[in-house]
């Protein structure tokens, strides 16, 4: 049944899919990461969710940012017509990201620098993937980003060890089980957050 406005009959902000944006932070040859993306959507896959892939190896992002004041090159224009308003729809994100020398991709850290206020107030959560830690190092120091950017950090994340130990040729993981579980748990915190942040972005427009 719809939950509608007694007196208006229209459709409130809860009954509304949550939009999550799946951000997939790497882009180098031979990843894993798109297959792990793939994973979590069918694993995501539920009533209530809008998942939209923004996928890093499609989004061509030059490494040079305009000073202060100034103006993103026509090249950067170009790339971010497409994927910045879906950022700006989003009313929550999961970053999937692997683990590169104790921390996150350079390509991941370039996105998220090109924008700001499309992450402020909406919560972030995080499936990794890579060694023995899972990519938790990475993750402990994207929560450090995305507080700088007014963002919330869920607590769980989904962390997935390999690929040589806990990642299938497919990207999926071998303990499916488990991280499943991992991955619900994750979305549970995530879309509480989601609708309560959006709540009060609409009555109470964000101004940090």
């Amino acid at each position: 049944m719809s939950v509608t406005d007694s007196a208006t009959g229209a459709r409130t902000a809860e009954d509304l899919p949550l939009r999550v944006a799946v951000v997939v932070g790497s882009v180098r040859e031979g990843r894993q990461g798109r297959a792990v993306a793939d994973w979590f959507l069918a694993t995501a896959a539920e009533p209530g969710l809008e998942l939209d892939v923004v996928d890093l190896a499609e989004v061509d992002l030059p490494l040079v940012l305009p000073g202060w004041g100034g103006s993103p090159s026509p090249e950067a224009v170009a790339a971010l017509r497409d994927v910045s308003p879906r950022l700006a729809a989003a009313d929550a994100f999961v970053v999937v990201t692997p683990e590169y020398n104790h921390s996150f991709p350079a390509s991941l850290k370039n996105f998220i620098d090109w924008h700001y206020t499309q992450w402020q107030a909406k919560p972030v959560g995080f499936v990794s993937y890579g060694g023995l830690g899972g990519g938790l190092r990475a993750v402990e120091q994207l929560r450090l980003v995305f507080a700088e950017l007014h963002a919330v950090t869920v607590r769980d994340s989904v962390s997935l060890h390999g690929p040589w130990s806990g990642i299938g040729e497919d990207g999926a993981p071998r303990d499916a089980e488990v991280c499943a579980g991992a991955a619900k748990g994750m979305l549970g915190q995530l879309t509480w957050w989601g609708r309560a942040l959006r709540t009060e972005r609409a009555e109470r427009p964000y101004s940090g």
